[in-house]
């Protein structure tokens, strides 16, 4: 069973949020802070090496995910910053936008976090995410030759993120 939703892949993706191409990269993270996955379709300048971008995106989610928890007006209690929270739980942030992208976020439960960067313009994807770590479900978890915290290496599971990105985002 999966944890957002059925046991298979829902057969509709969720709707289109802006027409074209308008997806930039894609970060796949394990609770530990290693980048499992990334993919890249519109990004025309490349300013740090891999490891440093990997490094310096998670950083950010660390930190923006610390000062969501402690600005939140309705918790005296802070909790442990490094334990993934389930969704309904605590303060927690989606997206935010600059004049130049859109930076969108999902964090499981089991601590996979999943960062979609897009088109400033780009709406809510927070379905869109759900449906993403669905695939990586079905294609990357199920698969019995992948070991669980390695990066992933699944053509099928590229190919159909790929298709899926270009047509949402």
């Amino acid at each position: 069973m999966q944890f957002f939703g059925g046991s298979e892949i829902s057969p509709s993706p969720p709707p289109p949020t802006a027409s074209g191409n308008n997806g930039h990269m894609l970060y796949v993270f394990n609770r530990n802070g290693i980048c499992l996955l990334y993919r890249e379709w519109n990004r025309p300048l490349h300013t740090l090496n891999a490891q440093q971008d990997h490094k310096l995106m998670f950083g950010l989610l660390f930190s923006l995910k610390s000062l969501t928890a402690k600005m939140d007006p309705t918790s005296a209690e802070k909790g442990n910053l490094g334990v993934p929270q389930l969704p309904g739980q605590g303060c927690s942030f989606h997206s935010f936008r600059t004049n130049t992208y859109k930076l969108s976020f999902m964090e499981t439960p089991s601590g996979i976090k999943i960062i979609l960067v897009t088109h400033p313009r780009t709406g809510d994807l927070r379905d869109s995410l759900k449906y993403i770590y669905n695939l990586y479900v079905e294609y990357v978890v199920k698969n019995p030759l992948y070991t669980p915290g390695s990066p992933i290496r699944s053509e099928l599971f590229n190919t159909t993120l790929d298709q899926y990105v270009r047509g949402i985002a």
